[in-house]
């Protein structure tokens, strides 16, 4: 590969270079580790990461399982306390990252330094010494099995609360536990192609890696600048400071669709304009949460994978979706241009209840009297996006990685293909993989026994799991090689929705089980690849990291499960959007709808020969198609770099995550992601590389923060502000339908 200008992404790909030498940070003047100026071939890191390592430091200490285990508790509890409300707040792992560093020190300071059974093998101390960035990132793997929602609490809630049927405690228990540890099976098999090599690069990571290296080295202050701690702790104080607007005083900056206050009572410019419910084409939002709360931080993500997002953001929201809309196909006028509601043929919302019998199956009957399930064009879009996104990832990795995949089967790393961190690395003892199978064994085991047993609450038969685990190894590894390098990873929801509603259909429970089985432990391995990556960037020793992970995983398995279980217990109307209140749950909706139109009325009704939206699956075959055009091009243009940089599957999946998220969450993203990514980076490396990740890390804290006061000081007690800067989008038409005498309350009727 030839050598790249420094002020250009290019495609992460292993370099011939060996040598990076001068492009590093400044490291740790402590290390006894550094090898020969050598770094990581890939630009970021080689900005971003210490080659330095001191093994000396002491890493399994008593503060770092009181403050993991702290972290990790509080982290669970508020994510899934905050996750069923309208606008839920999602609390990461910079929080507990930034809170600990203060906490860490005080018990350095403070706690004795005494020796327990002194000279013999149990001899342990309560404070080592001072506290180091080691145990400082156990902390945040801790943390980080806390910062995420639990999947399978989906399923809990759906049965509960929107179908209103029966699964106990102990069941719902032993599905979320089994979810999340089956992940680490599927992680073990896949870390030599995932974890050690270079180009697996898993841009996220960067960023808690520079606030590690900002919270604990010393760093020498610029001539008129500042050095990254006193930059961290300016944007965390101004983020924190913000967020009163958008959170409380001014939710408009949410999304300002300057478009709908232009024309009040036009629907087409409010279909247009609409950032909460229709294009979003001129809103924008002046919020941090609107900016990553759906695709993760911007200023993690490498310019030529939001560039990719950004293509297939605006064909399928400016191309697809308005020429669909207004040529009326699948008669979308009748439905909202964006909506993940379903209706009946008449623009109505579908009453589910009167289609489910007595034994929690569809009554067949009932649902010819009630008619056919509808979709928004948008929402019917989206999952023929997803169709496509799925085919598309498995071209793209056999085209393009392929070969790699091949011979590292073949002959694992040669020392040719180790980095420096890899060499790093090897000094440490490894993690057996038998540990993994054995983990994966005994979960399979425990999955098939609980659906076996629990039949009549789980409804899924013990084909279903083992069917459910070979599609989640089958696409762990390239979905896993799509995140490492774009940050973007390519969703599996829909076929494992789609491929047991086929075989299985009119049992929801079965269906949304089998998805979490199938869909969420890959999700968890690839969690579980990325902090082990940042392990291996931040020379944690493998086997730690790995207790460090079991174990916190479940305590938040175990945390997540208790309070969303206490809620759903105590909140009276939870998840109702009829009625007055915050816990509207919009995720758990999403959830609901898809094991309506997957599991209980099955895709053959849908999206098969019995369906509406049969077309649909021609998505399939332009998925498969994409990458090949991509590849082909390369070949016949090789001197061509940026055609290497076309992504299918991330171009494609663009819109995965819509809904629930809207225009205003891509737009907003795409051009932070325009400025950090390519402006900056281009212009100012020497800034984007020294404050670009630190800023991440503090917009995303004192979000957090303020998040966490304005709720426990005003949003317990529903003490608000009422006044037009808090109508969020100001766009009251937007989902009206547009169809000749549709009658849908709140919306003028056309006719």
């Amino acid at each position: 590969m030839e050598e790249e200008s420094p002020d250009q992404i290019t495609a992460p790909l292993i370099s011939k270079e060996e040598d990076r030498s001068g492009e590093s940070s400044s490291s740790s003047s402590s290390s006894s580790n550094e090898i020969n100026g050598e770094n990581s071939p890939i630009e970021q890191v080689a900005l971003t990461v210490s080659t330095a390592d001191d093994p000396s430091l002491p890493v399994l200490t008593f503060r770092m399982w009181f403050l993991g285990t702290l972290s990790c508790v509080l982290l669970s509890f508020l994510n899934q306390f905050f996750w069923y409300r309208t606008e839920p707040l999602s609390i990461t792992a910079i929080s507990a990252q930034i809170a600990v560093v203060p906490l860490g020190q005080l018990m350095a300071a403070k706690i004795t330094d005494r020796s327990f059974f002194r000279g013999s093998r149990f001899e342990f101390t309560l404070n080592p010494g001072p506290f180091n960035m080691k145990e400082h990132v156990l902390i945040t793997i801790f943390a980080n099995s806390g910062a995420g929602t639990v999947y399978a609490i989906h399923v809990v809630t759906a049965v509960k609360i929107f179908y209103k049927q029966h699964i106990s405690f102990f069941v719902s228990l032993i599905v979320v536990i089994t979810t999340q540890v089956l992940g680490f099976g599927w992680a073990g098999i896949y870390r030599r192609y995932l974890v050690e090599p270079a180009a697996m690069w898993w841009p996220a990571n960067l960023v808690q890696v520079s606030l590690f290296r900002a919270l604990h080295e010393k760093d020498e202050r610029t001539k008129g600048g500042v050095t990254r701690t006193q930059f961290f702790i300016i944007a965390f104080i101004t983020s924190f400071a913000y967020y009163i607007f958008p959170g409380y005083l001014f939710e408009m900056l949410t999304s300002l669709s300057w478009i709908c206050w232009v024309f009040p009572k036009s629907v087409l410019a409010q279909q247009l304009g609409s950032g909460l419910s229709g294009l979003g084409i001129g809103a924008i939002g002046l919020d941090w949460s609107t900016i990553s709360s759906y695709l993760g931080s911007p200023l993690a993500s490498p310019w030529f994978a939001t560039a990719n997002v950004a293509v297939g953001f605006f064909f399928v929201m400016y191309v697809v979706t308005p020429l669909s809309y207004w040529f009326n196909i699948y008669d979308a006028k009748t439905f909202p241009i964006f909506s993940d509601d379903l209706f009946t043929s008449s623009g109505q919302i579908y009453n589910i209840s009167s289609i489910v019998d007595s034994n929690f199956h569809l009554d067949n009957a009932a649902y010819e009297r009630e008619g056919p399930l509808h979709l928004s064009t948008f929402f019917a879009m989206t999952y023929g996006v997803g169709f496509a996104a799925l085919s598309a990832t498995i071209m793209h990795v056999l085209l393009f990685h392929g070969r790699e995949i091949w011979e590292q089967s073949r002959s694992s790393f040669s020392e040719k293909k180790m980095d420096i961190h890899t060499k790093l690395m090897s000094k440490y003892r490894q993690v057996p993989e038998w540990w993994f199978w054995s983990i994966l064994v005994v979960n399979i085991a425990l999955t098939i026994f609980a659906c076996e047993y629990y039949k009549e609450q789980l409804q899924l038969p013990w084909w279903g799991v083992v069917l459910a685990c070979v599609i989640a190894i089958f696409f762990t590894l390239p979905i896993g090689i799509i995140t490492a390098i774009t940050n973007q990873s390519p969703g599996l929801n829909i076929i494992t929705e789609y491929i047991i509603g086929y075989i299985y259909p009119g049992y929801p429970v079965a269906n949304m089980c089998f998805k979490v089985y199938g869909y969420i432990s890959m999700t968890q391995a690839i969690t579980f690849l990325q902090d082990f990556k940042l392990g291996h960037y931040m020379k944690i020793p493998p086997r730690t990291m790995f207790m460090a992970q079991v174990v916190g995983t479940l305590i938040a398995a175990f945390v997540y499960l208790g309070t969303a279980w206490w809620l759903m217990e105590t909140i009276p109307n939870i998840c109702d959007t009829s009625s007055d209140t915050v816990w509207t749950c919009p995720g758990d909706h999403v959830f609901y709808d898809a094991s309506v139109i997957w599991g209980l009325i099955g895709p053959r009704k849908i999206f098969g020969d019995q369906g509406t939206y049969g077309m649909v699956n021609w998505f399939f075959l332009g998925g498969a198609v994409a990458p090949l055009l991509v590849w082909l091009a390369t070949k016949a243009f090789p001197n061509q770099e940026w055609i290497r940089l076309i992504n299918m599957p991330v171009l494609i999946g663009a819109t995965g995550s819509m809904p629930p998220a809207t225009a205003v969450n891509y737009t907003t993203w795409i051009i932070v992601g325009f400025l950090s990514g390519f402006v900056v980076y281009r212009y100012r490396p020497d800034l984007w590389g020294r404050y670009n990740y630190v800023l991440s890390g503090a917009l995303d804290a004192g979000l957090a923060f303020m998040g966490v006061v304005l709720y426990m000081c005003l949003g317990v007690e529903n003490i608000g502000v009422d006044w037009w800067g808090n109508n969020l989008d100001g766009c009251t038409y937007a989902s009206c339908p547009t169809a000749k005498g549709v009658v849908f309350e709140g919306c003028p009727v056309v006719s």
